[in-house]
């Protein structure tokens, strides 16, 4: 195996990210949901790399600098001249859950397939041995951006990359489309691998009434690996023939939600590569995101993350 299909990519968007601590007072970082997962597969020592585009002011080369400080790999990520970033605040309540206002409509992240050096980033994924992606990755797309990377994904596959998606569906993101959503959400489908699902999302965009329905429509698309998150309630995973609902082992009170559903996914995908199977793969993505909703914002201290 070459050491570029050893690789993980992740597709999508980072943002300035302003969380609202416990003072009143706003704190500047970074997210963006495929990019917290990036973030956490690296703390965990995989090959990792970010696909996406930013600007070329001074905020990008921050979130540049933390990526390669982190140890993604960062030769994916376009700077398109006179841009600049997407921006999002974060509001917690009293019970740790979250709300977003987002200012991104004009972020180059947006036009990634359609940039000059789309196909370059193509041929990366192509290569690669995980392509990670999301339900608000989607949302950045045009129709032309999507064609060209739902292409993309059906090429890693026949090269023998596994396609990893999360559904994550924002309505803001889809301007209200639901008829659009689905139809968007039905091609991905069609070329996904493994399903990391939240199951509010899911009951939102497709009206399930239980995670295991849920279970039931993914594999119509004849996705093999599936496991539903649930909040503090039990995952449901399936793989193999087999189901199972594993609990979330030590249920906390949260501090702040964001990215619980981010660094799940990471602890699930570093398990599965580490050859644990899909039941253990559930644990350490519940252990993980148990970590990550005891502190505020996206990205946790590396201090605080103790990787099992």
């Amino acid at each position: 195996m070459t050491e570029q299909r050893t690789r993980i990519i992740s597709v999508g968007e980072v943002m300035i990210e302003m969380a609202r601590g416990s003072d009143g007072r706003f704190s500047q970082a970074c997210g963006g949901d495929t990019f917290n997962t990036a973030i956490y597969l690296a703390r965990h020592g995989l090959p990792v790399a970010y696909a996406t585009a930013l600007g070329d002011d001074s905020y990008s080369d921050r979130i540049v600098a933390l990526a390669s400080a982190e140890g993604i790999a960062t030769e994916h990520i376009v700077r398109v001249p006179g841009r600049v970033p997407g921006l999002y605040l974060i509001e917690t309540d009293s019970k740790g859950e979250r709300s977003f206002q987002y200012w991104r409509d004009s972020a180059p992240a947006r036009e990634l397939f359609e940039l000059p050096q789309w196909a370059s980033i193509a041929e990366s994924i192509i290569a690669a041995r995980i392509v990670y992606f999301s339900g608000i990755t989607l949302s950045l797309y045009s129709n032309t951006g999507l064609g060209r990377f739902l292409a993309v994904l059906e090429m890693a596959r026949q090269a023998g990359a596994k396609v990893v998606f999360d559904g994550n569906y924002r309505p803001r993101g889809w301007k209200g489309d639901i008829q659009r959503t689905r139809r968007v959400f039905t091609e991905a489908l069609k070329r996904v691998d493994i399903a990391l699902p939240t199951y509010d999302d899911e009951a939102l965009l497709w009206g399930d009434q239980s995670p295991e329905a849920t279970i039931e429509r993914l594999q119509a698309f004849g996705i093999g690996e599936i496991a539903i998150k649930n909040g503090p309630n039990s995952a449901l995973v399936a793989a193999g023939g087999h189901r199972e609902f594993i609990p979330v082992p030590d249920v906390v009170v949260p501090v702040d939600t964001t990215a619980a559903g981010d660094s799940f996914n990471a602890g699930y995908m570093a398990a599965r590569l580490a050859d644990e199977n899909p039941a253990e793969a559930v644990l350490a993505g519940h252990r993980l995101a148990s970590e990550k909703i005891q502190h505020r914002g996206a990205i946790m201290p590396r201090t605080a993350h103790a990787v099992h």
